[in-house]
């Protein structure tokens, strides 16, 4: 495990008790997110369709309930059935005997309010670390705009003439893909876990540049290294999201942090790496000091709830189409404020980690695929190590 890992294995086991979070919570009832994507924006819908949702889980658990969302929709959305089931090789099939129905309220069927989220009762499954879930919503009539993460960087399936489909073992119907998802949001288990953390940002976090369909984003990588702890993470990236403004990203970072971080399962910590669009977006933010106060408000939110906040610096894009001399000045003051561990209760230099060493306004070759602004997926492990894993309690 080596020393790092003794000693946070240590930290952990203190944790357990006190009174602080961890002790509250721990024991055999405890829920901890295990997966999660932020509404991004909303797509036309197929009424009569079964979207089956590939979703990647960090920690495993006995049961697992399913979280699905219109928070961004016009209409009630009206679910005709929910299921869940471990996923079989790479497709569309589900491991037989796995397929599980969910329920809320007890009943199978449900309506979920515009601008909200419904949470699923339990669902006994047993559920590893690591598994691929299939998360099939299907949705019998139209409920207007389908409330969607664009950028999931991973093949999910549909069945255009979905009734009935839903509990299918067998993928077959599910002829249709995306590389979307759609209405599912989060998926928690109940396990004995210390916990999850928070991935909070924008495109960086989000994924891009790195592999379809591998899970190779700096969050996945950061769960492979707080797997041996049982502790969850979370992926509340939005590709074009901002700490300031709204766009085409969704809200902004202080709009949706509620709902996508601070009252998710079991949430310990909050990585936050926010700010890169409102330096290269338009209009641009130009004054530090909205970094500061925006991260400062976010901090404060976090610690009512006894969530600890670590703070990422922001990373190198010269070459990008957006950079400027004058933009890199902002940068640069942002993450010298962030580095005087004055805004977050920890830091993680994102910035010293990927920056060329030749050119530091540039990412390293090795980590740019290409467009001198995202990571590959060398770029993405450098970044997960990166954070401490003591910072993270």
């Amino acid at each position: 495990m080596g020393k790092v890992g003794r000693v946070l294995g240590a930290t952990l086991l203190i944790a357990m008790g006190t009174t602080g979070r961890a002790g509250a919570e721990s024991g055999p009832s405890l829920w901890a997110g295990s997966w999660e994507t932020a509404p991004s924006g909303t797509a036309p819908a197929v009424p009569g369709a079964a979207y089956r949702n590939v979703v990647h889980l960090s920690v495993g658990g006995s049961a697992v309930r399913v979280r699905i969302s219109n928070r961004l929709g016009s209409a009630p959305l009206r679910l005709g059935a929910v299921t869940v089931a471990l996923r079989q090789g790479t497709g569309a099939d589900a491991v037989p005997g796995s397929m599980r129905g969910a329920t809320f309220g007890g009943a199978g069927t449900a309506v979920v309010p515009v601008g909200q989220d419904l949470v699923s009762d339990p669902v006994s499954l047993a559920a590893p670390a690591a598994a691929d879930l299939l998360v099939t919503v299907e949705t019998p009539g139209d409920s207007g705009p389908a409330t969607y993460h664009r950028v999931a960087l991973q093949t999910s399936y549909l069945a255009r003439h979905g009734a009935g489909r839903a509990a299918d073992e067998d993928g077959a119907a599910f002829s249709g893909t995306t590389g979307n998802w759609y209405y599912v949001t989060g998926v928690d288990v109940r396990s004995v876990t210390l916990g999850t953390v928070v991935a909070f940002g924008d495109s960086l976090t989000d994924g891009n540049g790195s592999s379809f369909g591998a899970n190779h984003r700096w969050p996945d990588r950061l769960a492979e290294r707080l797997r041996p702890f049982r502790i969850g993470v979370l992926n509340a990236g939005i590709s074009g999201n901002r700490l300031l403004l709204d766009s085409t990203g969704g809200p902004d970072a202080l709009t949706r942090l509620d709902a996508d971080a601070l009252t998710r399962a079991g949430v310990r910590t909050l990585v936050v790496l926010e700010g890169i669009n409102d330096i290269k977006g338009t209009p641009e933010a130009t004054d530090p000091g909205d970094f500061v106060r925006a991260y400062r408000t976010i901090v404060a939110r976090a610690h009512a709830r006894g969530i600890r906040v670590v703070g990422a610096t922001l990373t190198p894009y010269a070459g990008f189409s957006g950079y400027t001399e004058a933009r890199e000045a902002v940068r640069q003051r942002v993450n010298a404020l962030i580095r005087t561990r004055h805004v977050f209760d920890a830091y993680a230099d994102f910035d010293a980690v990927v920056r060329d060493p030749e050119q530091p306004t540039r990412i390293r070759p090795v980590y740019d695929p290409g467009d001198h602004l995202h990571f590959n997926d060398a770029g993405m492990r450098a970044l997960a190590a990166a954070v401490r894993l003591v910072d993270l309690l």
